[in-house]
């Protein structure tokens, strides 16, 4: 009898993992991630908020930036917060510049300022790029380890590497660099492993309302059985923010804190919960 009870125990518990395994194959998994805490204040308040109180679930911290010490400090305040280290080759802002944390004058602009840009464009000439410069690749590597050991040694969260406008991108050399000091400190979660697609639509609106609407018309084109991402830069409107931009891009004040705002939504999260997807984060494509 006793044998037969726990047959009947076992037979139940396996139908019940069999169900559980259906249904995670085919839930609909969201990684909603937020770059760039470190940059400013605004951008740290933002993303905090965005996770406390919204559905991001992965952030990218900015080592070099000014504001790096709060964003360390709100980590460790939110250990849930899943952080991927942005590592940082550029300073876009007008107004608002950061440096190296090495000795890296090839890799900056004559002020001792990261350039602008790596890639020159119709606004930012050769010369004000990284991909113009009479680059190192020594220093480089020491750049990305000191940024990478600064976060290490202050985030226990931290679980991936990922580049601030593309940073690994534009040499297969430096690429190189990038993947193999991943690997090193078990930092190489990589999104192409895991299947993870990108999101569909989620166009910028020129109001909070359009955001919220692109964004829900994308989660309601996600399919069964797959896991996306959607990347952008939540922010809270201020003075600070108001003193950012770059020919080409100065309403940076509205457009991030539209950002935190559909982050924020009630009427998104509502449709994520009615879709019944699950957010998740870096961390857990490894899990």
């Amino acid at each position: 009898m006793k044998q037969m009870k726990l047959l009947s125990i076992l037979i139940i518990v396996g139908m019940a993992i069999t169900a559980l395994e259906c249904r995670s194959q085919d839930e609909i998994r969201l990684i909603v991630r937020g770059d760039d805490i470190g940059s400013t204040h605004a951008a740290n308040l933002g993303c905090i908020q965005s996770y406390r109180e919204g559905i991001m679930r992965t952030v990218e911290i900015m080592v070099p930036c000014p504001w790096f010490p709060e964003a360390v400090r709100m980590l460790n305040e939110n250990p849930g917060l899943d952080v991927g280290i942005h590592l940082t080759f550029t300073s876009e802002w007008e107004n608002i510049k950061w440096r190296p944390l090495t000795n890296a004058p090839s890799i900056t602009d004559e002020d001792g300022y990261f350039f602008p840009m790596i890639w020159p464009n119709e606004r930012f000439p050769e010369e004000r790029t990284l991909l113009g410069s009479d680059w190192v690749l020594e220093e480089i590597e020491a750049e990305m380890r000191a940024q990478i050991e600064l976060a290490l040694k202050y985030i226990p969260q931290v679980s991936h590497l990922s580049c601030h406008m593309g940073c690994a991108g534009w040499d297969d050399k430096v690429a190189a660099v990038f993947n193999r000091l991943a690997k090193e400190y078990d930092l190489g979660i990589r999104t192409s492993d895991y299947k993870v697609q990108r999101f569909p639509g989620g166009e910028k609106g020129n109001t909070t309302e359009e955001r919220i609407s692109g964004f829900i018309d994308g989660l309601n084109k996600l399919e069964s059985g797959k896991t996306y991402l959607f990347v952008e830069h939540p922010a809270l409107e201020g003075m600070e923010m108001e003193a950012v931009g770059h020919d080409g891009y100065y309403g940076v004040n509205e457009d991030r804190q539209m950002v935190t705002d559909m982050f924020t939504s009630k009427e998104v999260m509502k449709a994520i919960e009615e879709r019944g997807i699950r957010l998740i984060s870096y961390a857990d494509l490894v899990q």
